[in-house]
């Protein structure tokens, strides 16, 4: 079976503490991420029998929490973003995560017509970060 073409997308990723990539999902922009949060968590669990707690943004309240909570797992919800600057405590390792794919050309833009192959290239892009890095330092 072929792999649906879509048309606007959103990617949700579960990483560790340090940005690195554990799991990620890519879907039609039209599913709530409260519904995606949990088949992406679902998939990081199988792979990942030892995580303990999820710290997600507000747009994951409600029906992710308590799937999440109902799993075990300690879900921490941050605060709505006020109208002054400031960092939000963890969440900024997400964000700098999807920053990061920004630096590879072919997910700075929606150049891949099927989403599994966009996760192909997000576990590449990774990859690639995680090799530069050891052979850096």
């Amino acid at each position: 079976m072929g792999e649906k073409k879509v048309k606007g997308r959103k990617r949700h990723i579960v990483t560790d503490i340090r940005g690195n990539l554990l799991c990620i999902k890519v879907h039609a922009a039209n599913i709530h991420d409260t519904v995606s949060g949990c088949d992406t968590l679902d998939r990081a669990l199988a792979w990942h029998k030892t995580i303990k707690g999820i710290c997600a943004d507000a747009g994951y309240r409600g029906t992710f929490k308590d799937y999440g909570e109902s799993l075990g797992l300690t879900v921490d919800i941050s605060e709505r973003i006020k109208p002054k600057w400031e960092i939000l405590p963890k969440r900024w390792r997400v964000e700098r995560s999807f920053a990061w794919l920004n630096g590879c050309r072919r997910l700075s833009k929606d150049f891949e017509i099927s989403t599994h192959s966009e996760e192909c290239q997000v576990h590449i892009a990774f990859s690639a970060l995680l090799l530069r890095r050891l052979f850096i330092s």
